[in-house]
């Protein structure tokens, strides 16, 4: 990336979306194009196409999407579905018509078949069923890696995808109704400590194998790859698909993770299981080797990085 050109965030409020502004700007990048969704709805053609042609971006990082966990992805999966469409059908289709450069979409390791090998390659994608718990969510991220392999194609464009892993950090959603698990377990031991509370419910048994990854990590994985020279980055396009994914490359149960987060709290409540509720995927361990051979790591620990979190959401809760 040139760092005079312009370089439009989708998604630039969000948790990922964020992570990089703040990573673009650390590294030099002033040319930074957002825009509000009070300004810009991704899903309205119309407006997209006006942004675009106004706005003439010549890198694209399409971290805007309809986000949640569990709950949220398995009981309004038609929101999740035709948002995610939308917004991926009219940036990437504008984003072709406007002459962009390169353009980095943000997946989810979800889009990998929910019994498939461990750890979880990128040949994978496709070869089996989804986890019904979030399948219209990977669903649309599908279309949008397959958007980026038929526009690479048929008309020669460079766009790559990185299926990133279960991400948490700074600008997270702590609503237990909508929220990811590290926020939800975040907010739940601190409401259980400062009210002392004797236990602490939690969805499932426990037993599921999750990775992280710290946002910011993700975010300097993601201007990595926008970085590369073009012989690496076009090989990276020229795959079918085209994708990398991205993560820490170790994983822990939901028990391990409810039991460290409890520690760096400083929670004393039980921990009960609720059996009732669904567990999702058994184990999602992403496969690294193709970014590490690029020359990436990760950087944040674990429990430094849910630490930091946690002493975020102190500072956002009201005193």
């Amino acid at each position: 990336m040139q760092r005079h050109e312009p370089i439009y965030i989708a998604g630039h409020n969000g948790l990922v979306g964020s992570a990089l502004l703040r990573n673009l700007r650390a590294a030099g990048y002033s040319n930074l194009v957002t825009a509000d969704h009070r300004d810009l709805d991704l899903t309205a053609g119309d407006a997209v196409r006006s942004f675009f042609q106004a706005s003439r971006p010549a890198y694209v990082f399409l971290a805007a999407a309809r986000v949640g966990g569990i709950l949220a992805n398995s009981t309004r999966p038609a929101e999740f579905i035709v948002q995610n469409l939308g917004i991926e059908l009219n940036v990437i289709r504008e984003a072709y018509a406007a002459g962009v450069k390169r353009l980095l979409f943000l997946g989810s390791s979800c889009v990998y078949p929910k019994d498939c090998p461990q750890p979880i390659q990128e040949e994978y994608l496709l070869t089996g069923r989804l986890e019904t718990t979030n399948q219209a969510f990977a669903m649309a991220k599908i279309t949008g890696i397959e958007m980026c392999r038929a526009f690479n194609f048929q008309y020669a464009t460079k766009y790559i995808a990185a299926m990133a892993t279960n991400l948490y950090g700074p600008d997270d959603n702590y609503d237990l109704q909508d929220s990811h698990v590290i926020p939800a377990l975040v907010r739940k031991m601190h409401e259980a400590k400062t009210a002392k509370q004797d236990s602490v419910v939690v969805w499932g048994t426990g037993s599921p194998r999750r990775e992280f990854l710290h946002v910011d990590d993700l975010a300097n994985a993601c201007v990595f790859l926008m970085q590369l020279p073009p012989e690496l980055y076009d090989a990276i396009a020229r795959m079918s698909p085209p994708i990398v994914n991205v993560g820490s490359g170790e994983d822990i149960t939901i028990a391990e993770l409810a039991t460290l987060v409890q520690e760096i709290v400083g929670s004393t409540a039980t921990i009960r299981w609720d059996h009732e509720k669904p567990d999702g995927t058994p184990r999602k361990l992403l496969a690294t080797h193709r970014m590490r051979a690029l020359g990436w790591a990760p950087l944040i620990s674990l429990r430094e990085g849910i630490a930091a979190t946690y002493r975020e959401y102190i500072r956002r809760i009201p005193s």
